[in-house]
């Protein structure tokens, strides 16, 4: 398999030849797992300002937001690869690889427009969420810079836009040091590069060191904006990922941090924003219920049943979709 060519979802073999390579998985949206977007992100070797490294993750995202989420399709970008079908049990959904395509959507700011990750824009009511997603895989100095740039980005689109429910997602490699001395060594999944102690997230006692939970409390400081008017530099949700890096398996997420009450917790990061969609944009304005209701798929979709096949390769989903009741 040549390293240019698009891994299928569930293609775990030739996923892990191209994480392997620290190849790119390609440029359109495709449907993949949590596990392998983070996989790729924890093993990418090539240079980051590319935005390869994190790709994938935006995919996941975009995906998650029509299964879990009932939006359309059509109505993100970038566009995943999924097409519906209007039957008289209900929406049915089918994964459509040929569908999928690729890019950001550029949205008015207060301050600037900017270019966001992920963003579903409703017909006639303009971006309704988005979602900024950022990785980082070593020098834990700047992650000051990291928080700078979150709240601008955030007063900057809720100025214009009070009502949009945005989201942040920040994964970190969690670069674990050795030794009582914090000796390092290079990761067995990224050859080539050696870590810094400026790279180190996790102590040798397995604790996050000292720059990681200074970021955590910062970034608790950013979530959960409640209504319209309250403050535009905090986002809707917000989730920090700690992932493994040169320790157990490459792509896991860390269990113990952020800690178990924590509101950065990924589990919880999908759930808030769907709550602020509804409470905004159909429980407040049921005149525009028809068009901002989320969708219920049928059970007997394609992309389920194929799903549950023995020999399928689509996915496993860390996540339940949203299903309506059987006919």
């Amino acid at each position: 398999m040549k390293l240019s060519q698009r891994c299928a979802p569930g293609d775990t073999t030739a996923v892990a030849d191209n994480q392997r390579a620290g190849a790119f998985f390609g440029s359109i949206c495709t449907w993949i797992s949590r596990g392998e977007a983070l996989r790729h992100f924890a093993t990418f070797s090539g240079k980051t300002q590319s935005q390869h490294h994190i790709k994938p993750l935006h995919w996941y995202v975009a995906c998650r937001l029509v299964l879990e989420g009932g939006f359309r399709p059509e109505e993100i970008t970038p566009r995943p690869p999924f097409k519906i079908r209007k039957t008289k049990g209900g929406f049915e959904i089918s994964h459509n690889r040929d569908a999928g395509k690729g890019g950001e959507r550029t949205i008015l700011g207060g301050l600037k427009t900017k270019n966001v990750d992920v963003v579903v824009t409703k017909n006639g009511i303009g971006p309704v969420m988005a979602v900024s997603c950022k990785g980082a895989i070593g020098a834990y100095r700047n992650l000051t810079n990291r928080m700078e740039e979150a709240v601008g980005d955030c007063t900057n689109l809720h100025i214009t836009y009070p009502a949009m429910v945005f989201g942040y997602m920040f994964v970190m490699r969690a670069n674990q040091g050795i030794g009582e001395s914090v000796e390092l060594e290079p990761s067995e999944t990224t050859p080539g590069r050696v870590l810094q102690p400026n790279d180190i997230a996790i102590a040798p006692d397995g604790h996050p060191v000292p720059s990681i939970v200074r970021f955590h409390a910062a970034l608790r400081e950013l979530t959960e904006r409640r209504g319209i008017r309250n403050d535009v530099s905090r986002y809707e949700a917000v989730a920090l990922g700690l992932v493994e890096s040169n320790r157990r398996r490459p792509g896991d997420v860390l269990e113990e941090f952020p800690p178990s009450d924590s509101p950065l917790r990924l589990e919880r990061f999908f759930e808030a924003l769907f709550r602020h969609y509804d409470e905004r944009y159909v429980f407040s304005a049921p005149d525009l219920k028809s068009l901002t209701r989320r969708i219920e798929w049928s059970p007997i979709s394609p992309a389920f049943t194929d799903a549950r096949r023995a020999s399928s390769r689509s996915p496993i989903l860390d996540y339940e979709p949203r299903i309506g009741p059987a006919e």
